[in-house]
């Protein structure tokens, strides 16, 4: 099996990176390889799966810090990392109930384990999820798979096979930890660590599960549709909860955190809810005025433009632009012009427009430029 490549090297970035770099480094490895603009591009595939399992740990601090210190092992069940650190310690280990004993409970130091049979909640699972322009403004629904942890069916989180009970630990009485005592020159000092014959879980399977094997549970691609509100922006993130990871010892499940990913338009830019858009008008038209039909995300609609308008001009369609996200109504669209050069005239198209000139003393009869200087002369 290949060996995992470092978190911060699937991203790009440096191990001081702050989290906007590390969001925007995502979206751009998963923009750049989603499966929906790839269809059956493996490769692609995989950089995907592995940029979002990235982002999952370094998009959270305390996820960030375990893999930090102790790397991919921070998150193998079978290296032997508990879930408050190196070997089970939460952080100080025996020195902190040592400490605790000495000074009672001075500061962070309580002497007190944690319970390896209390409720927790499960972790979050984080997707992606690619839109259009359209749909980012008028909202849509999409079908989303994401890989989580269940309970197992069969035994339903006990870990054993059907019909069977898991047995107390004798050594540790079901409390996942053991107390011992040493004495030192200062008195007898007491410290606690996790039961090695349960491994801190406080019980013994002796039939595991044959489903999960002994887990208590499996990991299943789930799919769901999830419904995408009308406004949403490149890289927002949608919130179900419940539907992440199940809990361990009866928590509740995380959440599932789903990044939104918009493909460019080829003529919309959005600036806030605002859409922006280049629009080219003829030199007559400019010139004269006209009546032009423009796009809009509701279909062509049509804009006046006056006698006279200068090239950049910006013209506004009221309500025409994105909605807003909790409702209100929407933005504008704000159409710049540019005026179109027309290329391969005719002779007389040519003379009409020399004559053009000449009129508003620019070139005299012989096609010589005139302007400033010619005027002068004259």
């Amino acid at each position: 099996m290949a060996e995992k490549r470092d978190y911060y090297e699937v991203l790009g970035v440096d191990k001081s990176a702050t989290q906007d770099e590390i969001k925007k480094a995502f979206r751009k490895i998963t923009k750049a390889n989603h499966p929906d603009l790839h269809p059956g591009d493996k490769e692609c595939e995989e950089r995907f799966k592995e940029a979002n399992e990235a982002y999952e740990v370094l998009s959270d601090e305390e996820k960030r810090k375990k893999y930090d210190q102790f790397g991919h092992a921070a998150f193998d069940p079978n290296a032997g990392y508990g879930a408050g650190g190196f070997g089970g310690f939460d952080g100080f280990g025996d020195l902190g109930d040592i400490f605790g004993d000495i000074f009672g409970g001075f500061g962070g130091f309580g002497g007190q384990t944690r319970n390896p049979n209390a409720p927790r909640k499960g972790d979050s699972v984080r997707v992606s999820v690619n839109i259009s322009f359209e749909e980012a403004a008028f909202g849509c629904e999409k079908e989303v798979t994401a890989p989580r942890v269940e309970q197992c069916p069969d035994c339903k989180g006990t870990g054993c096979a059907p019909g069977t009970t898991p047995e107390i630990c004798p050594d540790c009485k079901g409390t996942g930890t053991v107390r011992t005592t040493q004495r030192t020159p200062f008195g007898a000092m007491q410290s606690t660590s996790p039961c090695s014959k349960c491994r801190g879980t406080g019980k013994i399977i002796h039939q595991p599960c044959k489903t999960c094997r002994g887990l208590g549970s499996i990991r299943r691609q789930h799919k769901m549709t999830v419904k995408i509100p009308a406004g949403i922006d490149d890289g927002q993130t949608i919130s179900r909860q419940g539907y992440g990871n199940a809990g361990v010892n009866g928590g509740p499940a995380g959440d599932l955190l789903i990044n939104v990913i918009v493909r460019p338009h080829p003529i919309f830019e959005r600036d806030g809810n605002s859409v922006i858009m280049e629009q080219e008008i003829s030199y007559a038209q400019a010139t004269l005025g006209a009546e032009i039909e423009v796009p809009t995300l509701d279909g062509k609609v049509k804009l006046n433009i006056p006698e006279g308008t200068q090239p950049g001009a910006v013209f506004r369609l009221r309500g025409k632009g994105i909605p807003f996200l909790r409702g209100g109504g929407r933005g504008d669209q704000f159409v710049s012009v540019k005026i179109g050069i027309p290329k391969g005239l005719t002779s007389s198209q040519k003379e009409l427009l020399r004559q053009f000139a000449a009129s508003m003393g620019e070139y005299d009869n012989g096609g010589k430029s005139g302007g400033i200087f010619g005027k002068k002369k004259k």
